[in-house]
């Protein structure tokens, strides 16, 4: 009787751990498959964004080659307007701005800074102020105008640095420069360069904040100049009016180009490029040469 006892009791025993050994190995089952699962949807993921961004980098491609079209009467116009297609199921969106319609931070006038940073609703004496400080920091002396800011004025205002005393090299330089804050600078970039090398802009390809900047323009009167410019497919057509003495042709671009391309694939994922490039052969052999380029976030 004892024995059987005994013989009942171990076979309880092994029955549970028969049990606890079924569900480890459920367990570690059901991980292996989560995480398989996980690893599926990550590829997944990495894949979609390699698509995306491989058709945004052929949308930029396909841009530069519709800006060298020999055909003035249907080569792309490079005044912000968007151009769409398609491409293997991907809808691409290209945004394309001629940089001869910027300001250039290092050659534009006073009067045109001024007049980009009073569009924001700055104070005029104020918007003075910046520009002074603009100037001080691209000039090499260290004269200090009215309401400028040398090397001095910067240590003491507590900055880990001077006035550069040279050109700027990039437009987000200008987040360096006195008074210039972030959210300042973010409204103000799409109008600005360093590559156009010109005093004046290009009102042809001018964008909103651009044509803003300008004395006596609203951005009504801008809206109206733009929707009506976007209108033009003929490069050889004279341009809407924008204000008194404010007109001209699409001719005339410059060889500097910020290109925008946003590839979405059939699942809503999209990449974004935003990238500046420069006619003209490298020594690789391509058409053109990338001088700022951006990515995106990939969603």
């Amino acid at each position: 009787m004892a024995e059987l006892k005994i013989r009942s009791q171990q076979r309880g025993i092994a029955l549970v751990l028969v049990l606890w050994v079924a569900l480890l190995m459920s367990v570690i089952a059901g991980s292996f498959a989560l995480s398989a699962r996980t690893e599926s949807l990550q590829s997944r993921i990495l894949l979609n964004e390699a698509q995306a961004r491989f058709f945004a980098e052929a949308g930029l491609n396909r841009a530069v080659f519709e800006l060298r079209n020999p055909d003035p009467e249907t080569r792309w116009i490079a005044d912000g307007r968007v151009h769409e297609f398609e491409l293997d199921g991907a809808k691409i969106e290209l945004k394309i701005t001629d940089e001869s319609g910027k300001i250039d931070l290092n050659q534009a006038s006073e009067e045109l800074l001024v007049g980009l940073f009073a569009s924001l609703g700055v104070d005029y004496d104020e918007s003075i102020g910046i520009v002074d400080k603009i100037m001080d920091w691209k000039d090499a002396d260290e004269e200090i105008r009215l309401a400028g800011a040398e090397d001095d004025d910067y240590f003491s205002a507590g900055y880990p640095h001077g006035a550069k005393d040279a050109p700027f090299d990039t437009v987000p330089e200008l987040i360096q420069v006195m008074d210039v804050g972030y959210d300042m600078y973010r409204k103000i970039e799409p109008a600005l360069t360093v590559y156009s090398g010109r005093k004046n802009v290009n009102l042809a390809f001018a964008p909103r904040e651009v044509l803003m900047a300008i004395d006596g323009v609203s951005g009504e009167m801008a809206d109206i100049f733009i929707e009506e410019r976007h209108a033009i497919e003929d490069v050889n057509a004279e341009l809407p009016l924008l204000a008194e003495g404010y007109s001209g042709q699409l001719r005339g671009g410059g060889t500097t180009f910020s290109i925008v391309s946003k590839a979405t694939l059939p699942n809503k994922q999209y990449a974004e490029i935003d990238a500046t490039i420069r006619m003209g052969g490298n020594l690789q052999g391509r058409p053109f040469r990338v001088v700022r380029w951006r990515d995106n976030e990939h969603k």
